[in-house]
């Protein structure tokens, strides 16, 4: 939430283990480097002040009224990020350092997923998660507004899918945190679960993602993942969403929380670190540990999370070439780094492919 995602590269990437083999590896293989910039994704870099003129400051002071509205003490004073969807305004409420998240994009879907995050942070005021998450200050469902502590601390990265690898420790602490969150049993009722497995599968085949195999293979796996018990996770489990300070990681952007099949988060944190095959074998492992049935599960969760970002990254090259000319600054670069990404997505799917298969074939 704090921060922008932004550029790609094709880093080396370890393969998934045959059966049995608690890490994933691959052998070395030559690696693409992309130039590092901003990816279309929607989101603009920090800006050093807040401009509320012309038609786009007219959006913004529409919001600061709102804010303004269910906090009369909030004092905008920069635009720490605007998206198609949401703007984040960095301030003061009171002394205390602030941040304001408003929806630009009222559409019905995305009114519903902020309903849900400022639902998450109501929540957090009851019952207090084993991680540090923003203080709620004031929120507001029917205008989608909600303002929060501004937490201390840097984030691991801006970048969705890093184009290098973060240090060792700071993937450390973010594992660290999103375990935490999976130990975590809130009350019942406070979350629902935000992905409905068969459904998803079944939309993903129809759009021609999912193979035949592939649909069949995973509603094996999910077949014998009936009876396990939900886990808790952040449902947006990335780097930028991890802040460190010397009182340790906070974890921001709960838009996603909820009930998951076990391994989530660790699915989604897998998907982004690309360039650190160390981090992706850790990951595999802890997945793993406690066997066949939480392999499985992370298994389903990594092909669902790994098409949803080839689908989402498919998307972005068409609107990039479409927007391709004269009069488009970049556009022939950011594409070509979008192409680059994908084809480490489509190379990833195929080894959660042959992963599931192996697992099949175990059952």
């Amino acid at each position: 939430m704090y921060s922008a995602s932004s550029s790609v590269s094709a880093p080396p990437r370890p393969a998934f283990p045959a059966v049995g083999e608690p890490a994933l590896r691959q052998p070395p293989r030559r690696t693409v480097t992309a130039v590092r910039r901003t990816a279309a994704a929607g989101s603009h870099p920090l800006s050093g002040r807040l401009d509320l003129t012309g038609p786009q400051g007219a959006q913004l002071r529409t919001a600061v009224a709102a804010v303004q509205r269910i906090c009369p003490e909030f004092a905008p004073v920069q635009l720490l990020r605007r998206g198609g969807r949401t703007a984040l305004l960095i301030g003061t409420s009171g002394r205390a350092p602030a941040v304001a998240k408003c929806l630009l994009d009222q559409s019905p879907a995305w009114a519903e997923r902020f309903r849900h995050e400022i639902a998450a942070y109501r929540t957090f005021v009851r019952h207090r998660p084993p991680v540090r998450v923003p203080r709620l200050i004031a929120a507001d469902p029917e205008s989608c507004v909600l303002v929060m502590e501004r937490m201390p601390g840097r984030v691991v990265t801006p970048q969705r899918h890093p184009s290098q690898a973060p240090t060792r420790g700071d993937v450390r602490a973010a594992l660290q945190a999103y375990t935490r969150i999976g130990t975590w049993r809130p009350p019942a009722g406070a979350f629902d679960a935000p992905i409905d497995y068969p459904s998803r599968i079944n939309r993903y085949h129809e759009l021609g993602l999912l193979t035949d195999r592939d649909m069949g293979d995973l509603q094996k796996l999910l077949h014998g993942l009936a009876h396990v018990q939900g886990q808790f996770c952040h449902g947006d489990a990335l780097l930028s969403n991890v802040l460190l300070s010397p009182a340790g990681p906070s974890l921001v952007d709960w838009e996603h929380a909820g009930w998951y099949l076990p391994g989530y988060d660790l699915a989604v944190l897998w998907s982004v670190l690309g360039d650190d095959p160390s981090a992706r074998r850790q990951i595999s492992q802890q997945a793993q540990a406690a066997g066949p049935t939480a392999r499985d599960a992370f298994l389903v969760n990594l092909m669902l999370v790994l098409t949803r970002e080839i689908r989402t990254y498919e998307t972005a090259v068409q609107r990039t070439m479409r927007a391709t000319g004269p009069v488009v600054p970049g556009a022939a670069e950011a594409g070509e780094e979008q192409r680059l990404l994908l084809r480490r997505l489509h190379d990833d799917c195929g080894l959660a492919r042959r992963a599931v298969r192996a697992a099949v074939g175990t059952r």
